[in-house]
């Protein structure tokens, strides 16, 4: 049997990923990257933060294995290192939500008042009889990077100026980033001052993406 401080290095060492963690830059960084891969200077302009800042951040985070990185000539791509990283960082958040009244208030206070959103299973039936048209409110770099099958792009800074293309016998249903993401609650509230029929998906792109690798390894 090992010894108390071989078993003290053991549990430093797990420790290292969540002292990476422990982070809200760093975190909004893992959920940026959750959405498509980036530059340094791509994340430091969506984080709000200096150049120098994010790449010590993301060393961090690079550190503890939970992002990878290439170089493209001068430039250092980061992306989310792989699915365990990804559901690590879904989960998170999930339970932050779930169990701290601090993150659901700040939550609420950062989202608004709450808007109809439609569950995946739905969604997804609905579709298939044509009864819904959805719409990827993200920005397009990231929708290019991926997004649910038959959605349309029609970034949030753009909606109000395509609401024509959007056929108005159809209900609109919009997803962004995630159940916290502003982007498909604010979608939706100007697609319904607009007369329009609309709800958010409860998920977002990471989530939808996770669950059909499932689904299709079940296979």
């Amino acid at each position: 049997m090992g010894s108390r401080a071989e078993k003290d290095a053991l549990f430093e060492a797990i420790a290292v990923m969540g002292k990476a963690l422990a982070s809200p830059r760093r975190l909004e960084l893992v959920d940026l990257l959750a959405q498509a891969p980036r530059t340094v200077d791509g994340l430091a302009r969506a984080s709000g933060q200096s150049t120098a800042n994010t790449s010590q951040h993301l060393q961090a985070l690079h550190a503890a294995g939970l992002v990878s990185r290439t170089r493209e000539g001068t430039s250092v791509r980061y992306s989310v290192a792989d699915d365990d990283a990804l559901s690590l960082w879904l989960a998170l958040r999930q339970v932050s939500v779930a169990r701290l009244a601090e993150v659901e208030r700040a939550a609420r206070d950062y989202l608004g008042d709450d808007v109809d959103a439609i569950g995946r299973d739905e969604l997804v039936a609905r579709m298939r009889r044509g009864e819904v048209v959805l719409v990827d409110v993200r920005p397009g770099e990231e929708f290019e990077a991926g997004h649910i099958d038959g959605a349309r792009s029609i970034p949030l800074e753009e909606l109000e100026g395509r609401l024509a293309e959007l056929p108005a016998d159809r209900e609109v249903v919009a997803y962004c980033r995630g159940p916290l993401c502003a982007f498909s609650h604010e979608a939706v509230r100007q697609l319904r001052a607009e007369g329009r029929s609309a709800r958010r998906l409860e998920d977002g792109w990471p989530e939808w993406r996770l669950a059909h690798e499932e689904l299709e390894g079940v296979r």
